[in-house]
This record gives structure tokens, C-alpha cells and sequence, in this order.
């Protein structure tokens, strides 16, 4: 090959890989008509979307100039990835075999579907476990319907890009009637910096079924910025019973994105737990929409921070209809020179007589560099309701530290019992296998090296 033609390869294969509008034209080959023009559709309207800043309030804490370069990043070069577990990373094997029993797998190697099985019972029943590329072409009218409907490109910079580019999902359908009684689990394993990495997850839920699912994300650290991009759209039917659980435990240098939202029909619930251990940067935004008379929702989330770890949670419940229930509990700590940001607000629409909603935000600070800004407000249209929301910041609990060392325990183990308890109340809401040890694990890690 001569140099001449050797340079306009690298040179094209830099523009296939980039994230740009060539990269939409060949993700789209192969799709279906509808789904092309969803991505072109999201590409206009990641390019009319200016970058977030900090003078807007949702993004006044996270400055995005310092921590992410969307211009810098390339999509991952991979196009396939090993299927044979024994030459899976050493870490992504270690996650797996941390969990415990479960309806069915899925692993996702960096950005690519490489695992998936059910349990023949509950596929027998018609439970759909299946990538999301799968999906397009076996149940094209559950797919069309819901995706991208949920979480809209015009929601914001990422959730545009998202859409445009996203290059493999998960796709779970239950059918009415149908409950699983053990978790879906979901490992996901990133190992090329400087990549984006965009995928989204479909769950739907038809009438008086039940699902569980936990979605986790592990990679090593990063010396350059690489980017993780999660659109959650979860659905619930009449009566149906929903719970997500997100476990982020990314390397440093990575910048973690979830958009999450959840529709909630009459008299169905769904639960949603968001847990940031790892990254540099984790941000969040959660959408809970509660749709129809007796729907439910309790919103949940832990987090520990080390170093310059930065999380950022922007939430929103909104209330439409009448009889309807929201709980938010989200609780950090926070050591080194670590920062957390919340932001909430609970929308009660006007028709939504007897809403019943809750959030707050505890923050517990372990160093003098650590901080946390706590924002929680409501926006009530309605007279006949009960809502409430509060914050607190504060430091390890003196007494309760002098207590148990006066009971025998040195000054660590102390410490690590009254951290381990007051993230404790969250786990034990949605106590799902296994994902109480994962995360005691790192949080215990993490409490041996403060000083």
C-alpha cells in the first residue's frame, strides 16, 4: 500500500470513528428506516444544543470545560468483542462472580453485547432478554413505540447524542402476569481510553408483571478523559412492579452520563437505586413520571467519595394524577477533597389531588476539602397534598464514634461502623443479592485509606 493511500485510510477511519454525522450514517446501515431517522433527528438536535454551562442551574456545580472534551473523544474501535469468558478481563470475571443467583446475564464488553442468557422457564413465558440490536429486527412494535420516546433527544446535549449515537443496548420485556422473582444482571467492562462509550436500556413492564434488574459498570482508570453514556427508559404497566438498580464503579478519568426516566401507570411502582462509587465525574438525571392513579415510586441513591471525585444528582418527581406516591432518599459521604451536588424538585400538576411525596438529601462529610451543595425544592400546583423535602450536611457523629471506642474498636473501625450505618437505611430499601456486599466492599475499601 502506498503512503498516499495509507494516509487517506487512517484519515478515513478517523472521521468513521469520530463522533460526527458519518458516524450516524454507519451506525444506521443495516436499520430500520424509522430508527434512521431518529438518529439523524438526534444528531440536528445535538448540533443545535449548546454545550451545558454553569451559568444554567442545572449545571451551575459541574463545570463541564474542566472535565469533559466531547470534541477529543472517539467512538471505541471495537467492533466485536472476545465471547469466550476465559479471556475476559480479570476484574469484569471477579464482578460476575460476585453475584448471585439471577433470571438471566448480559455482558457488554466495551460497548458490545458479548453474553446473554435467561432462564429457560421464564423465556418459555415469554420474557425477553436480548440486546438491543437484536431487538430492532425480533420485536420491532414494542421497540419503535417506546425507544427514544422516553428519554427525547431534545432533552438535552448528551440525551441528543445519545440517541444519535448510541451503538448497543439492552432490551427486557415481561410479559403481563409474568414475575421474576431474582434479579436480571447486567456487567458491563470498558478498557479503551479516550473512547465514547453510548448505549441505552428499554425495560417494559406489561400490566401486573414484575421485574428486577441490576446494570453494573467496572473498568480500570483512565490517563485521558473517556466517556460513558447510559438513556434509561423504564415502563410500567397497570399494577406492574419495576426495580432498577445502577452500581457505577468506573475507573478514574471517566466521565459517567445516565439519563433515567420512568413512566408509572395506575397502581404500578417502580424503584430505582442509583449507586456512584467510581469516575472522576458521575451525573445523573432522573425523571420519575407518576401517570396514572395509585402509581409509586421510591428513588434511591448512595454514594462515596474519595480524592476529586465529583457526583452530581439532578432529579425531578412529577405528580400528574391524583392518589399518587414519590420517596426520595439519596445519602453520600464524602472524604478527600470530594464534592456532591443534589438537586431535586417534586412537580405536583394541578389534577394531582392527594399526591403523597418525599425527598431528601443527607451528606456526611469525612475531611475538611470535602463539600456537598444541596438543593431540594417543590412546585405545587395542587391544595390537597402531603410534601415534603429536606437536606442535611455534617460531620462524623462524635459521640456515636466515642461510643464504640470506648466499647473496645480503634479509631478505624469505628469510623467505618458509623459510615457503614448511616448509608445502611438506603441498601436496606431494595436489598437485592449481592449488591449490598459489592458496595460494602468498595465503601470498606475506601474507609482504609481515609486518614
Amino acid at each position: 500500500m502506498s503512503d498516499t493511500v495509507l494516509k487517506e485510510t487512517v484519515e478515513m477511519e478517523g472521521v468513521t470513528q469520530a463522533l460526527n454525522a458519518g458516524a450516524v450514517e454507519r451506525l444506521s446501515f443495516g436499520e430500520p428506516e424509522w430508527l434512521r431517522e431518529r438518529r439523524e433527528h438526534a444528531w440536528a438536535a445535538y448540533e443545535q444544543t449548546p454545550m451545558p454551562t454553569t451559568r444554567l442551574e442545572e449545571w451551575r456545580y459541574t463545570d463541564l470545560r474542566k472535565v469533559l472534551k466531547l470534541d477529543e473523544l472517539h467512538r471505541s474501535e471495537s467492533d466485536t468483542a472476545p465471547g469466550d469468558p476465559s479471556s475476559w478481563p480479570a476484574r469484569l470475571s471477579e464482578a460476575l462472580e460476585q453475584d448471585r443467583e439471577a433470571s438471566g446475564h448480559i455482558v457488554l464488553i466495551d460497548g458490545h453485547v458479548v453474553h446473554t442468557d435467561i432462564d429457560p422457564a421464564l423465556a418459555e413465558q415469554g420474557v425477553i432478554l436480548d440486546s438491543l440490536h437484536n431487538a430492532l429486527n425480533l420485536y420491532p412494535e414494542v421497540v419503535q413505540k417506546h425507544l427514544g420516546s422516553i428519554v427525547p433527544a431534545e432533552d438535552g446535549k448528551f440525551e441528543a447524542l445519545n440517541m444519535a449515537l448510541w451503538t448497543d443496548g439492552i432490551f427486557v420485556h415481561v410479559p403481563s402476569n409474568v414475575r421474576l422473582d431474582v434479579p436480571i444482571r447486567v456487567t458491563r467492562w470498558m478498557s479503551e481510553a479516550g473512547a465514547a462509550y453510548l448505549s441505552r436500556v428499554l425495560i417494559v413492564a406489561d400490566p401486573h408483571s414484575q421485574v428486577s434488574y441490576v446494570d453494573e459498570v467496572v473498568s480500570d482508570d483512565f490517563d485521558v478523559h473517556t466517556f460513558k453514556s447510559s438513556a434509561v427508559e423504564l415502563v410500567a404497566g397497570d399494577g406492574a412492579i419495576v426495580q432498577y438498580v445502577n452500581v457505577q464503579r468506573a475507573g478514574r478519568g471517566v466521565f459517567v452520563h445516565s439519563a433515567q426516566r420512568t413512566l408509572a401507570q395506575r397502581d404500578a411502582r417502580i424503584d430505582t437505586l442509583n449507586v456512584g462509587l467510581g469516575a472522576s465525574v458521575h451525573r445523573v438525571d432522573l425523571n420519575a413520571k407518576l401517570l396514572g392513579p395509585g402509581a409509586n415510586s421510591d428513588m434511591l441513591g448512595l454514594y462515596f467519595g474519595d480524592g476529586d471525585q465529583h457526583f452530581d444528582f439532578n432529579t425531578s418527581q412529577d405528580h400528574t394524577e391524583p392518589n399518587t406516591g414519590s420517596d426520595l432518599l439519596y445519602k453520600g459521604a464524602l472524604d478527600g477533597d470530594s464534592r456532591a451536588v443534589f438537586r431535586g424538585i417534586i412537580r405536583v400538576f394541578p389534577d394531582a389531588q392527594r399526591t403523597d411525596a418525599y425527598q431528601t438529601n443527607r451528606n456526611l462529610l469525612l475531611s475538611p476539602g470535602a463539600r456537598a451543595d444541596s438543593l431540594p425544592n417543590l412546585e405545587i400546583e395542587a391544595d390537597d397534598v402531603k410534601c415534603s423535602h429536606g437536606a442535611t450536611i455534617g460531620e462524623l457523629d462524635a459521640e456515636a464514634k466515642f461510643y464504640l471506642m470506648s466499647r473496645g474498636l480503634d479509631q478505624v473501625q469505628a469510623e467505618r461502623l458509623v459510615v457503614l450505618g448511616f448509608l445502611s437505611e438506603v441498601l436496606s430499601k431494595l436489598p437485592l443479592g449481592g449488591v449490598i456486599e459489592k458496595v460494602t466492599g468498595v465503601i470498606e475499601e475506601k474507609l482504609a485509606q481515609h486518614g
